[in-house]
């Protein structure tokens, strides 16, 4: 049975369930005590030990033997809800962290790369596959190239659970986090749903600021059924995940060049660079700015969602190194 325990005791969860967060390795209470001070918390190992009795009887954490626990998918769930109100514009400064942790290099296809985590049952999976097909074919995906781990198995920083299989799929902060290396400054606007037709980007029809949330747009948009990935990629006609960048005009050259250096190694991610000043997807520019369109990395996770798969999904998950990528093609 799960304790009941006092709100002092809730607060020093929420702040080890943080500390585990910020961590793609196992933490030990040694490690965690050491992490909470920091923030001004003081807690003995004992007390740690404690408290993770609790988050282990509640789901929210994973024993990792010696190596100390993990945070599970239902610990990071409550671990955004504790920390919404002071947490707006998380997304924002999550995006910003990813794209500097970054170190891909498309040119020798070396280094770390961010993904997005989707944990699907075991036996749901090759049927959730083949009803994301047809996006990856479409190419309405960042990538084809992907990573799928079993149970136990670790995703970024995220523990695929009991029952379940997990699919990394390339996360659109790459081209944030390449062309950052380059020397470039790219600021994320929006994450939105794209209106599609006869193939061409129409309009966004539904946008959610990066700095006015606390939970990423993509994921909203999957749960509220918003999306029609797979009419998209069936008839050229419907509406996909995508997000909204912008970057200062002299630098429009040196980011065409690396779109080209992005796609030679099988990463697509920009659906539309614009010009000077001009529109894009009917969205303003300021002066000496340029508009670029990014395709949302869960595009193919949302086409399976479409077709009725229950889909557990974290963006900006973590990062893997681009050699653990494959070809969604070689899962099929």
């Amino acid at each position: 049975m799960v304790q009941t325990v006092s709100t002092e005791t809730e607060r020093k969860i929420i702040a080890i369930l943080k500390v585990l967060s910020e961590s793609a390795e196992p933490l030990g209470s040694i490690t965690i005590a050491r992490e909470l001070e920091r923030h001004g918390i003081f807690l003995s190992e004992r007390a740690i030990r404690y408290h993770l009795r609790i988050t282990d009887e509640r789901g929210y954490t994973q024993p990792m033997g010696r190596d100390g626990r993990m945070l599970t998918q239902e610990g990071l769930e409550e671990l955004k809800m504790a920390l919404a109100p002071e947490q707006v514009g998380f997304i924002h400064e999550k995006l910003e962290l990813l794209a500097f942790q970054t170190t891909f290099n498309p040119r020798n296809r070396t280094g770390q790369i961010p993904i997005n985590t989707s944990l699907i049952r075991k036996e749901d999976f090759k049927k959730a596959l083949s009803l994301m097909k047809d996006a990856f074919k479409a190419g309405i995906c960042v990538s084809d190239l992907v990573v799928m781990a079993e149970e136990g198995e670790k995703l970024g920083s995220i523990v695929v659970p009991h029952g379940k299989i997990g699919l990394a799929t390339v996360c659109s902060v790459v081209v944030n986090g390449v062309l950052l290396k380059a020397g470039i400054p790219i600021s994320s606007r929006f994450g939105g749903v794209l209106e599609v037709r006869n193939h061409q980007p129409k309009r966004f029809v539904a946008i959610i600021n990066y700095a006015g949330t606390s939970l990423d747009p993509s994921e909203q948009y999957i749960r509220a059924k918003m999306t029609s990935v797979s009419e998209a990629a069936r008839t050229g006609n419907g509406k996909i995940l995508a997000n909204f960048r912008e970057l200062p005009s002299l630098a429009r050259s040196i980011a065409q060049e690396t779109v080209t250096a992005l796609k030679e190694v099988g990463i697509n991610g920009v659906y539309v660079l614009g010009n000077t000043s001009e529109p894009v997807c009917q969205v303003a520019l300021g002066l000496n700015r340029v508009g670029m369109v990014l395709l949302g990395g869960l595009n193919p996770v949302a086409a399976a969602v479409e077709g009725g798969i229950d889909i557990e999904n974290v963006a900006e998950s973590g990062m893997v190194d681009f050699t653990q990528l494959v070809s969604v093609w070689k899962l099929m």
